[in-house]
């Protein structure tokens, strides 16, 4: 039967005359890998050792092992700045609710204001922000005083010693979070009359 391969008619055909022998092994290994994972070897009258995909009389039978399987590409992982997989979703959801942090923003610890006229102004930070239904409790030396976000204006502040404080409540009025207290003064510059 003739070769069904167009490289086994090749080799053949020019085996005998102008290639050397490993060169025509090579080649042979190559159609054969190509093409079949089984190949056929024989040596004719003249002593030229032939391969084929199809059998002939005495050939011997060489197994090729299998191919191994095309790679297949993974996809790139996440960048860190992606979502959230589902699995950190649900064990987020499970776990109850609770701030990282609160601390004064303004005035400072041990900070000294001067000539503020009686008003001071409190800026909170809170982190994660404050939730819907959540306050917060605001206690200007021991008194507390609700208010509503993180910022407020305090009025009659004089000159002294004064210490702050805050607490975040859930709507049931359970504590969440409470800050250190924080110490600062204020001062006034006396006008002296002649």
């Amino acid at each position: 039967a003739p070769p069904r391969h167009w490289l086994t008619r090749f080799v053949r055909c020019y085996a005998s005359t102008m290639f050397s022998r490993p060169l025509v092994v090579i080649l042979c290994l190559l159609c054969a890998t190509a093409t079949a994972e089984e190949i056929y070897k024989w040596v004719d009258e003249d002593g030229v050792i032939h391969y084929s995909d199809q059998p002939a009389p005495g050939a011997e039978v060489i197994q090729l092992p299998d191919r191994p399987a095309p790679r297949q590409s993974r996809p790139a992982p996440r960048p860190s700045s992606a979502a959230p997989s589902l699995e950190a979703q649900r064990a987020a959801a499970s776990r109850p609710f609770s701030y990282e942090s609160l601390a004064f923003s303004s005035p400072n610890p041990e900070q000294t204001l001067w000539n503020i006229g009686g008003t001071l102004n409190v800026a909170i930070s809170l982190n994660p922000g404050l939730r819907q239904g959540h306050r917060v409790r605001l206690y200007f030396d021991g008194e507390p005083r609700e208010i509503s976000g993180t910022q407020v204006q305090l009025t009659e502040v004089y000159r002294g010693t004064h210490n702050l404080q805050a607490e975040v409540l859930d709507a049931n009025g359970n504590l969440m979070i409470r800050s250190e207290p924080i110490r600062f003064y204020v001062q006034q510059t006396s006008i002296r009359n002649p």
